[in-house]
């Protein structure tokens, strides 16, 4: 008999939203309910992946939002293989962000081609890794209370390049999100409310898209 195929879980939004949170109470849940699952939180899940991270996160080094594109490509692509394999053998895979973030960031962050980083982005995955069975955004447009979850997440040693950048950078981030989700109709939930209500909220949805229904 064929192994069932895993599904591809990706919650979305902006810094602050709480998407590892989530990531984690959507693993719990599907652990509980004997449906094995991985987690990826790009651009980390590799060890090359991970040293990419390194060098996108440090807001000391000094690149052009094109360079931004490549380095998360790169790490894009390790992340996926490792992702497809476990998909292949009937894992799900839950992932804090995948290139919808590249869309927000860099494209209406930054001003990089929405169409280059869609194309950018195919040539390296595949048609599945841009077509989620299930993606959702996390919306937060409280400025105030971004920055306040963000500092207290405690001092880092140093600037992270995106969080750091001023509130026309984030407002532009925050429209992207609203615009991507308006045309690829992605179900967005409020990042205001409690963790655990988000998290119903996303179990919801999958119930609702039939994920389970060959389990």
């Amino acid at each position: 008999m064929a192994t069932e195929h895993g599904k591809y879980i990706v919650i979305e939004g902006s810094d602050g939203t709480g998407k590892s949170t989530q990531v984690a109470y959507l693993r719990e849940r599907l652990a509980a309910d004997g449906i094995d699952s991985v987690e990826f939180h790009e651009p980390e899940g590799t060890p090359i992946a991970n040293q990419i991270r390194e060098i996108i996160k440090d807001g000391t080094l000094e690149r052009d939002p094109m360079t931004n594109l490549l380095l998360f490509t790169a790490a894009r692509h390790e992340i996926w293989k490792t992702a497809r394999h476990h998909l292949s053998n009937g894992t799900w895979v839950v992932a804090a962000r995948n290139y919808f973030s590249t869309v927000a960031y860099q494209g209406y962050g930054q001003g990089v081609s929405h169409d280059l980083i869609t194309e950018t982005t195919r040539t390296f995955t595949d048609e599945l890794y841009t077509k989620p069975d299930l993606a959702v955004i996390l919306t937060l447009n409280d400025e105030t209370e971004r920055l306040r979850r963000i500092q207290e997440r405690g001092e880092l040693e140093k600037p992270d390049t995106f969080e750091s950048m001023n509130s026309d950078f984030q407002t532009r981030v925050n429209l992207g999100y609203a615009h991507l989700a308006e045309e690829l109709s992605l179900p967005t939930i409020y990042a205001e409310q409690s963790p655990e209500k988000i998290a119903e909220e996303i179990y919801t949805l999958i119930r609702q898209k039939g994920l389970f229904a060959a389990i």
